[in-house]
Order: structure tokens, then sequence, then C-alpha cells
């Protein structure tokens, strides 16, 4: 049986470089949800982002100023399960205490956890919102222990909960007044029909280094070094197409460039592979999954 929200089980060494600035991280994630003000009490009270902007059918979300997450409201979608698109965004953590204090909190309130898992390289948690969108919240160990060890020790093990509330002085007690400032989109898992033609474009077209990959089923890729800013399964999607409308679904998701010189680079060699679209805010990149990607400084 396929694993529910595992980054990988075992993974075959792959080349640690790209052609991509190492500077490229990710940004806002942009969803499909059925309800709004359902979806911002969710994301509120049981993530622990602020609403940076609200308007009719649609808001913003973050952390200080920043945001980490938009969705339009369309009554009626219906989850997108069997299709590509988001597997889950991550949002980091900056300590291991912020994510011992937002596991307190889940306990307290009793937010529903889907999995809570140890990878080597990070420990995280991972939930659902009311739409089944997936949310990972983790925070990585120092680059130190697991740069270089990416392909042969990135896994999957159970949580050491102990030891993380460890982190706290009294949790049940341990004050959670939302995401800090420093919260960041770690990374973008998604739901891809094909893990090999995921990988050419991503890898070849992007730039970005394949540093993992588990044969047909899943693949890790970054810029600069990292775990992963990228994840891509077909667990739950193989040969699946994009959710058709009517579905609360990925509307796209942010890589950010550190210039407009890297940008138009990008830009440029995705749409001589005829991955570019003319969207209502710009280009858009479609990876052959169908997932929408924007491309910003």
């Amino acid at each position: 049986m396929s694993p529910r929200d595992p980054e990988q089980l075992a993974a075959a060494a792959a080349p640690a470089h790209g052609e991509i600035s190492p500077l490229a991280t990710m940004g806002p994630v942009h969803l499909t949800v059925a309800d709004l003000e359902r979806s911002l009490e969710y994301y509120r009270n049981a993530v622990g982002l602020s609403v940076l902007e609200a308007g009719a059918r649609r808001a913003s979300l973050g952390v200080g100023e920043r945001e980490l997450l938009a969705v339009v409201e369309e009554p009626g979608a219906r989850p997108a399960f069997g299709y590509t698109g988001l597997f889950h965004f991550a949002l980091l953590l900056e300590q291991r205490a912020d994510l011992a204090r937002w596991l307190a909190h889940a306990a307290r309130e009793r937010v529903a956890l889907t999995g809570l898992s140890d990878h080597f390289v990070s420990e995280a948690l991972y939930l659902n919102d009311p739409d089944g969108h997936g949310i990972e919240i983790y925070w990585d160990r120092l680059r130190e222990v697991w740069e270089g060890h990416v392909a042969t020790r990135i896994t999957t093990l159970p949580l050491d909960v102990d030891s993380l509330l460890g982190e706290l002085a009294d949790p049940a007690s341990e004050p959670f007044d939302g995401l800090t400032d420093a919260t960041v989109m770690g990374h973008v898992h998604l739901r891809v029909a094909d893990v090999v033609q995921t990988v050419a474009f991503y890898r070849d077209v992007l730039g970005f280094a394949l540093m993992a990959q588990v044969g047909a089923q899943a693949a890790f890729l970054s810029a600069g070094g990292y775990h992963h800013h990228l994840g891509a399964n077909t667990w739950e999607s193989r040969g699946a197409p994009p959710p058709p409308p009517g579905y609360a679904s990925l509307r796209r998701a942010t890589i950010v460039l550190p210039d407009a010189a890297e940008r138009d680079r990008l830009l440029a060699r995705a749409d001589a592979a005829g991955r570019v679209e003319e969207g209502a805010e710009g280009p858009l990149v479609r990876d052959p999954s169908g997932n929408a990607l924007v491309l910003v400084t």
C-alpha cells in the first residue's frame, strides 16, 4: 500500500547540483476552497496563520507581512482526490521549540493530524484542511547534519513526541499565539501523473537539482543544496489528469527568484519547452501534470 504522507521510504542517490539560482525558494501557495469563512477559521485557529487581506470570496494569509497562502472560494467545490495537484504545502518553522509549541497547541485544541514523522533532515507534523488540502508543519535539523547525505539518509520514522515536547517547560500550559514571523514556505509537494516526466521538467527545464528519487514513485528536487523545495509523487495520482472545474484544488504554487534576469531566463526555457501560458496576472508555467507555477522576484 502506498504511504500516506512520508517524504519517501528509500531513495537512490542523485547528484545535488542544478542550474537554477541557489537563492531560489518557494513562495505563496494559492488554493481553491469551498467555504471561505470555514477556511479562514481553520487557518487562523488551527494552523496559526494571520489574515493579511480579505475580500469577496478571496483572502490572503501569512505571518507578519509575509504572505504564505491565498484562498479563493468556489461554493460547493469538492475535494480533489484522485487527480494531480497539491499533496501538501510545507510551513517551515525556525526552531524545534516552535514545532513543539505548535504540537502542544494541536493537542489542547484537538486539531486532527494525519502523521507525525522524523525524516532525519527534519521533524514534521501533517494535517489536512477542511477541503482536503495537505499541510506539513516542520523544522529542519542543522544543515551540517544532513548536507551531502540527503539521498542516502532521508527517511520516514515515527516522531519522538516525548523528546519534541520536552523542549517545553509545560506543554499543557505553553502559550500559542500563532506561527512566528520567521515561518516561511519550506517546500511544496505535488501529486503528479508521471515522475520521470516531472523530473525532466523540473530538473532539465527549470534547473532544480534532483536530490533523491524513489524509482517511478517519487522525486525530490531543490535549489542551493537544500534537501528539497519540490516533492512529487504518484502514490495517489499515477496517470491521473488535473482536476476539472468544481474541485478544491491547487491554483498555483510560487517559485521566488533573486532577480528579474533569472526569472526571465527560466521563463524563456519553460516557453521553449511549450510550458508557458498567459494567465490573468502574467505568465503561468505548467508542469507535465498540469500543476501551475508562477515565477516571481
